[in-house]
């Protein structure tokens, strides 16, 4: 499996490697996270109007579905698989990295919940601002979550998981999202 951490950035990435889309779903993230910190100036100078209404719905289409499949499938699938190909004080270890990154997840969905109403506005065409305090924790947050997860649990699980576990993973990310096995033979046709 060649997999390259930090850093992969290919589109092909899909869950027939699910590690690999794990890492570009980060990339995903940086994009949506730029967007949502170049959005709060726009509403200053500009209110809501159709280039901030268009962004807040882009902004919350995506993490009111991708972000938290995410974070399904790594606390579901990722997570687990991890902790099962360890055994002793190494299972300890993963346990402590993941129940730090679910701890992480529940915190970002958090703030993720804070900020969905005001954007929810901004696609109504109301007036309103995003709090900038919000907004940077929100970001700074996931970005120190993305790091860990591509310096730590990512290389670790492309070390540890297997062949099986990696197409276990996969098969739970297509159902997640309503991907069939006949989507999928059709992908690998183009």
């Amino acid at each position: 499996m060649a997999i390259e951490f930090p850093g992969f950035s290919g589109p092909a990435a899909s869950t027939e490697a699910p590690l690999e889309m794990l890492a570009a779903c980060h990339h995903r993230i940086e994009r949506q996270c730029s967007t949502l910190k170049r959005l709060a100036p726009h509403l200053r100078q500009h209110g809501s109007d159709e280039q901030a209404r268009a962004a807040a719905t882009a902004i919350a289409r995506y993490f009111d579905t991708s972000a938290l499949q995410h974070h399904a499938d790594e606390e579901v699938d990722l997570f687990p698989a991890l902790i099962e190909s360890m055994a002793g004080s190494d299972a300890v270890c993963i346990r402590e990295l993941t129940d730090g990154l679910s701890a992480d997840h529940r915190k970002l969905e958090a703030s993720w919940r804070r900020l969905r109403p005001v954007l929810s506005d901004v696609s109504e065409g109301r007036p309103v601002l995003l709090p900038e305090d919000e907004v940077e924790a929100f970001i700074g947050l996931y970005e120190r979550h993305m790091k860990r997860e591509e310096d730590e649990l990512l290389p670790m699980a492309a070390r540890l998981l297997g062949d099986d576990a990696i197409t276990q993973i996969g098969r739970a990310m297509r159902e997640r999202r309503g991907i069939g096995d006949d989507l999928l033979a059709q992908d690998r046709q183009r």
